[in-house]
């Protein structure tokens, strides 16, 4: 295709929306003549059930719940006035708790005032507060963030040890709407261990983000935890990071949360309209479906221009693969249907993994995000009237060619500037692309019956666990093979699991191991005192 013809399409493709300064070009998408032709009544069709959701229709079936984290920056158009009332409500709470601890109002136990915030949590509970975090640091931010996003101790304990003694001036979150997620009550309990052994109490350094009557719920009340904000049923993880699970962190760091929220809603509002050319998050759902024929063929490359976007690709992992990853279509037929995510940033990518986009196997279509600020203050120039940003850009437009030119397929957004009201609209193009599509191939968005199988698999290995220090005990002194303390556990038919049990237990000093590490060789017996 001619540079001629190129430009034309380009113009033809553009999405624009100007109250965010926006845009979105699927101008090198190869899709044919007639595809929106045959797509209309199928994205009209997604369209009215999206309009549905947003009316407060139960979109969960498994949970009889509600999706509503559009209400969240538009909590007028929330079906019960009880709702409306408890987001703003919530909103206002984590304002003023937010202006409490930044202005020293809320104090530490020991410390002058709360220089850092401590974030524990898992998946959504960390994701997007992470995202937005890193997106939107800057070097004077009110209280510096951290993370426990993992029940790993080293990188607990690396978090910790970073700390050191500003642990004293750290305010920690525990997030998590059950209560009862492993990973975050591991974190919880690390932490509080960390504040003990400081000669701190933990209750004046910690704040619940978590369900009503939930188990966390019920031990800050009783604790006397500093404060409890509410996760909500009708909000999933993926899509909490407009709720208190996001704004919180946020505006205790000093982002400007309403800003955020403004970009979400003004994003929403653009991604209601019926003219398919005129909506972003429909021709997002659409490219997608025709890139992948529906089923998922092909991977995500996210690739955004900026380093503030790094943590954009792990965050839509999320939204996107435990959204659309299902097993089963709404009428439970297999289809096995999903969207593989994955992404670096520019230029890093150039000198990673683009030789391979563009000679190596197609099995992808690329999202460019393009940042148009580089950065505040006067540009710097490496060169006569050349900037470092204008090399990106470079990188950026012509990695976008190079693929064409070989017949891989891409996606540009282009936002003005990685600030709180481009990266709330970011957040809710992608959320509202992510449940158009669901509809599209027929399969529920909202819920996560795999991620709740891991879970419960998990717990089946600490069983394992328990029962076989408890026949280690039982003959302290002796020493003996994985399938021999199957046996002995009562589980036999999960020696493999056993073994594994037991290797991880010795390289831990809790149990002895004595020959090799060859499952039929290796004793095991119980840890000496």
């Amino acid at each position: 295709m001619n540079p001629t013809d190129l430009w034309q399409r380009y113009r033809d493709h553009l999405c624009v929306v100007d109250p965010l300064d926006l845009s979105l070009d699927i101008s090198r998408m190869r899709f044919d003549d007639d595809f929106f032709a045959r797509m209309e009544a199928p994205i009209q069709g997604a369209l009215d059930a999206m309009a549905e959701l947003e009316g407060g229709a139960i979109a969960n079936p498994d949970e009889d719940r509600m999706v509503g984290h559009y209400w969240l920056r538009a909590p007028e158009l929330a079906p019960d006035a009880s709702l409306t009332e408890a987001i703003d409500a919530t909103r206002d709470a984590v304002q003023r708790f937010a202006r409490d601890v930044r202005g020293g109002t809320i104090r530490p136990q020991r410390a002058e005032r709360f220089e850092h915030v401590l974030v524990i949590g898992i998946g959504g509970s960390a994701l997007g507060p992470q995202f937005v975090a890193d997106a939107l640091a800057q070097a004077h931010d009110a209280l510096a963030i951290h993370f426990f996003d993992n029940t790993d101790p080293d990188g607990m304990n690396r978090v910790i040890a970073g700390l050191g003694e500003e642990l004293a001036a750290t305010l920690t979150l525990v997030v998590s709407k059950s209560g009862g997620t492993k990973e975050t009550r591991n974190g919880m309990l690390v932490a509080e261990h960390a504040y003990r052994e400081a000669g701190l109490a933990f209750a004046p350094h910690a704040v619940a983000v978590t369900g009503e009557g939930s188990l966390l719920d019920e031990r800050a009340q009783a604790d006397g935890w500093l404060a409890r904000f509410p996760m909500w049923d009708w909000v999933g993880g993926r899509n909490s990071v407009l709720a208190a699970v996001g704004l919180l962190p946020a505006a205790l760091q000093g982002i400007d949360v309403d800003a955020l929220l403004a970009g979400a809603r003004a994003m929403d509002e653009a991604t209601r309209e019926r003219e398919v050319a005129r909506n972003p998050a429909a021709l997002l759902a659409l490219m997608w479906h025709h890139a992948g024929d529906g089923r998922g063929d092909k991977d995500m490359v996210v690739l955004p221009y900026k380093d503030r976007l790094l943590l954009f690709s792990r965050y839509l992992q999320q939204l996107v693969m435990e959204s659309l990853g299902k097993e089963r279509d709404l009428s439970g037929a297999v289809v096995h249907q999903g969207i593989t995510v994955y992404g670096n940033k520019g230029s890093t990518d150039q000198h990673a993994y683009v030789q391979q986009l563009r000679d190596g196997v197609q099995n992808f279509f690329v999202t460019f995000i393009q940042v148009l600020r580089d950065e505040e203050g006067t540009p710097f120039e490496v060169e006569a009237d050349v900037t470092s940003g204008d090399y990106l850009l470079g990188f950026q437009l012509g990695t976008r060619a190079a693929l064409f030119e070989n017949e891989r397929e891409s996606l540009t957004i282009t936002v003005p500037d990685a600030r709180e009201r481009s990266i709330g609209a970011l957040i809710a193009l992608y959320e509202r692309a992510v449940g158009l599509y669901a509809s599209l191939v027929h399969v529920n968005a909202y819920h996560q019956p795999g991620v709740e199988a891991g879970k419960r698999a998990a717990g089946e290995v600490i069983d394992v666990q328990h029962a076989v220090l408890a026949a280690l005990r039982q003959a302290p002194s002796e020493a003996r093979t994985a399938a021999e303390l199957a046996a002995a556990a009562g589980v036999a038919d999960q020696v493999e699991t056993v073994h594994k049990v037991l290797e991880h237990l010795a390289a831990n000093h809790r149990v002895q191991r004595s020959a090799g590490r060859r499952p039929d060789d290796a004793r095991y017996a119980a840890a000496t005192a």
